[in-house]
């Protein structure tokens, strides 16, 4: 066999392995809860649903992967100043799921990113309007507002903010062993509080059961 025909046998069969191969990428397979992108020539052109798919070789291309089950986000702890200048450590998750896959590929670069730093963002400015006290108690208030802003801004991206829930709300050490005293001191007050009804109803007991006796002799000398 000369060298032109190997040659040329060795371009045959190179170029056959590769149509075996396109032929083979084209068939898709689209697990449950998951959307593939389709681009044709580049643009946009179908959603694939889960199931199985066949694409024209060498004309359509997976171009996103999208995964419609419900995402969970850490939000990085980050500090805020509250309304009385009193700097919390504060972090949470979000919860999140994709319902429009082609915004959710073409809408913006990194929903997850964006939604991450949207809750940051959103968490600062709301804790800012609010007195140390205050963001205890009423973290849920907190998240709802962080969702409503959220979910606002990621229905254009193809995404729904299920709930957002702050993790851990934490001030500086100095104020935490203000508040610590704090609890101590009012549990301390209301134990000496308690004690001192005790022993108020104890001598008011005492009392009564000195007069019922009084009472009681009383009415049987004046029998007798």
């Amino acid at each position: 066999m000369s060298l032109d025909v190997m040659f040329f046998t060795i371009v045959v069969g190179a170029v056959f392995l590769w149509l075996i191969k396109a032929l083979f990428e084209s068939i898709r397979l689209v697990p449950a809860q998951t959307e593939f992108i389709i681009e044709r020539f580049g643009k946009y052109h179908v959603t694939l649903k889960a199931g199985f798919h066949v694409l024209v070789p060498f004309v359509d291309k997976v171009a996103y992967k999208q995964d419609l089950k419900e995402h969970t986000m850490d939000v990085p702890p980050q500090y805020c100043f509250t309304k009385d200048e009193i700097q919390v450590e504060v972090d949470g998750v979000i919860y999140m799921q994709v319902f429009e896959s082609p915004k959710a590929s073409y809408g913006i670069t990194d929903f997850q990113y964006a939604a991450v730093q949207l809750a940051q963002t959103t968490t600062r400015a709301i804790i800012g309007t609010l007195e140390l006290d205050r963001t205890f108690e009423e973290r849920e208030t907190i998240s709802g507002r962080v969702v409503a802003v959220l979910d606002e801004a990621a229905h254009k991206w193809g995404v729904k903010i299920l709930r957002f829930e702050i993790k851990n709300l934490v001030p500086p050490e100095s104020v935490r062993q203000s508040m610590e005293k704090l609890v101590t001191a009012e549990r301390n007050r209301r134990a000496i509080v308690e004690d001192s009804i005790g022993k108020k109803q104890s001598l008011v007991n005492t009392s009564e059961g000195l007069k019922s006796e009084m009472v009681n002799v009383s009415e049987g000398e004046k029998q007798k």
